[in-house]
């Protein structure tokens, strides 16, 4: 710019620029400026780094203004007014500081070009402030003029725009393409992530659905053995063998119920909920583990309060919730020397809700126990660490809670909540 705004100031002598200060000029303008983005687009935009930015860019302006007034040759002597000077700094800077203050607080293309305008006006203000700075005095008459420089005041001025052209053309270009090779990559990275997250609900629904008919199909299996047991023995009970079979039947339509529900999970439209008599969903876990239950030599204590009112709910989601529980008690006392048993308690609880307690004499909680309701974590063998997670989700899409807590002097305690007749969150 000032360069090609010197075209406009007039002299009744002849002026060209050194060639040597007319380069470095243009060199100071860019360290100094580059120094100053470097600075602020580093860190985050503090104020500190602000203004250290806007300085740096500030005295680049000015470096290459003066510095280019340094470059002019002619038979006349140059001096400033320090006043003007000073105020043409102060220019550079305050503008510079506001351009880049505009610029980096946000994304807003409008917000970008008002950055523009302010650091054109930062430039122009100083150059022009600087030009009025500017004291000349001939020591020659004109006639007698003669100048010998490098470069003539037109042509370096034609010059400079012409380059300035290319170099925006140029960085038109790049920007053009560093934009599309950012989109590209954007596209990639929601392309990859995407797959991993297929992957990682692939990964969890397997675990969900390995998990859930695992458990029928086990009780199932039992009920099987012992359909067998009571038909090949040296006379056959056929009345136990019937019951043996019915029971498996149902742990059969169990397991088909659940991945019925898993397969509606993935459909629009609202799951069917009913009003459901918490103690019965009890009732129906106890006699579905029953063969379990006295295998392991585990006393159920039922305490069920009378007269409580119904939830809103999906029936085989509770009896998931249920069974886990029920199913990871007896996983906590059957290896345990002792007493094994097992408390179920119904009650009612504040705010209009309903509260079941499943409580048990086993190993209790583990130390990670904050940890316990997260997918995949399990202190099992053989387990899946996907049933309390399950739960939890479950007991929380009915509007309810789900927590743990150690059950003195041994075992642990499940505590659920659930509104009564309120319909639970879809």
């Amino acid at each position: 710019m000032h360069f090609i705004g010197m075209l406009a100031f007039v002299m009744p002598i002849p002026m060209s620029y050194e060639s040597g200060l007319t380069a470095l000029s243009l060199l100071v303008a860019i360290l100094v400026t580059g120094g100053g983005f470097y600075v602020i687009a580093r860190r985050s935009a503090s104020p500190l780094h602000l203004a250290l930015g806007g300085i740096f860019m500030g005295l680049g302006i000015a470096a290459m203004h003066y510095t280019g007034m340094a470059a002019m040759r002619g038979h006349a002597d140059l001096g400033y007014d320090r006043l003007f000077v000073a105020l043409s700094l102060v220019i550079a800077i305050g503008a510079a500081t506001a351009a880049l203050w505009l610029s980096f607080r946000t994304t807003d293309p409008w917000q970008k070009l008002a950055a523009a305008v302010v650091m054109g006006l930062a430039i122009s203000g100083m150059h022009y402030t600087g030009m009025r700075a500017a004291i000349f005095t001939a020591d020659d008459p004109v006639h007698a003029t003669q100048v010998h420089a490098s470069l003539d005041q037109t042509s370096l001025a034609l010059a400079i725009a012409g380059i300035t052209f290319v170099i925006l053309a140029f960085a038109s270009i790049a920007s053009v393409a560093e934009q599309r090779r950012a989109e590209e990559a954007l596209r990639q990275a929601r392309a990859d992530l995407a797959r991993v997250n297929r992957v990682t609900t692939m990964a969890e629904l397997t675990a969900s659905l390995a998990h859930e008919v695992n458990q029928p199909i086990s009780a199932g299996v039992t009920n099987a053995y012992a359909c067998l047991h009571w038909l090949t023995g040296d006379t056959p009970n056929l009345e136990e063998a019937r019951a043996a079979a019915t029971r498996m039947v149902k742990d059969v339509a169990r397991a088909a119920e659940i991945i019925s529900h898993i397969r509606a999970s993935f459909r629009k439209g609202a799951r069917q909920r009913e009003l459901l008599d918490v103690n019965e969903v009890i009732r129906e876990m106890i006699v579905l583990l029953r063969v379990e239950l006295a295998r392991y030599s585990i006393s159920v204590r039922p305490e069920l309060a009378a007269d409580l009112p119904k939830v809103m709910g999906d029936r085989v989601q509770l009896q998931q919730v249920m069974m886990n529980l029920v199913s990871n008690s007896i996983d906590a006392m059957k290896d345990l020397d002792g007493s094994r048993e097992l408390a179920i308690k119904s009650e009612r609880a504040e705010n209009g809700h309903l509260m079941v307690s499943v409580s048990d004499t086993g190993v209790g909680l583990p130390q990670q126990a904050d940890q316990i309701f997260n997918a995949f974590f399990t202190t099992k063998l053989q387990g899946t660490g996907m049933g309390l997670s399950i739960s939890r989700s479950i007991v929380e899409a009915h509007s309810g809670r789900l927590w743990a807590a150690d059950n003195p002097p041994r075992g642990a305690s499940f505590h659920l909540t659930l509104p009564a007749k309120v319909a639970a969150q879809e």
